[in-house]
């Protein structure tokens, strides 16, 4: 039976990169989404994660897991706080979006360019790197950078506009055309998975999506879980 996930999001344009990461990664798994899109206007009118988000979060999981999810994956990065306490609340794996690709980018060593279109991502991700780069023991070097009214373009359907000021950024925080040599750069948001190949043009490191990140972890722990002599397919 193949595994069934559940994708749960707070924007919509967060859906079709997740869809289109588990297509190249695991097309076997069956998906089953759900869309809170007013998650992020009371998450700025809060002020930040409160306990309220909280509570909404956790009602959110126990409906994935009620209806038959083997894992539960968050597709939005603002939330992390909130996605812990829910993580806490059912006994399958709940993952936070972003969590595979900060380990991978943590591990690859040197510096990190953070991009992000939303401003409380990089708020609420720069702790999480930090406790990685604490939990393998390494120095870390993270550059976030912000690229404001590129979310706003793409959510007004402006896709090239977003691009285009994504990777105007993005080349900026390399230090022009040529860009970053060292390092990885991390794109925040599943939103932002759309500019990755124009990105690898010029970029010399490695570029990390959070969706396929995701994608690849959550097939690893099933494969795991399916196969007798490894561990099972369990919460972290």
């Amino acid at each position: 039976m193949p595994a069934r996930i559940a994708l749960i999001h707070a924007l919509s344009v967060s859906m079709a990169p997740i869809e289109a990461a588990f297509a190249r990664g695991w097309p076997e798994a069956r998906l089953a989404q759900l869309l809170d899109d007013a998650l992020p206007a009371d998450l700025e009118r809060a002020g930040g994660v409160d306990a309220a988000m909280e509570r909404r979060f956790v009602a959110l999981t126990l409906i994935a897991v009620d209806a038959g999810a083997d894992a539960v994956l968050f597709t939005c990065s603002a939330f992390g706080r909130a996605i812990e306490v829910a993580r806490d609340a059912v006994p399958v794996p709940v993952l936070k979006p972003n969590e595979a690709m900060v380990a991978q980018a943590v591990g690859h060593g040197g510096p990190v360019r953070l991009l992000a279109t939303y401003a409380p991502t990089l708020a609420s991700m720069r702790p999480e790197f930090e406790a990685e780069a604490a939990r393998q023991g390494v120095a870390l070097d993270l550059r976030a950078v912000h690229v404001p009214g590129a979310l706003e373009a793409l959510l007004a359907g402006d896709g090239e506009r977003h691009d285009e000021l994504v990777l105007d950024a993005a080349r900026a925080a390399g230090g022009g055309a040529d860009a970053l040599r060292d390092g990885v750069w991390a794109l925040a948001q599943f939103s932002l998975a759309r500019v990755a190949p124009r990105l690898r043009a010029f970029a010399g490191g490695p570029v990390l999506t959070t969706p396929d990140t995701a994608v690849a972890e959550l097939r690893r722990r099933w494969v795991a879980r399916v196969s007798p002599a490894k561990e099972p397919f369990r919460r972290r």
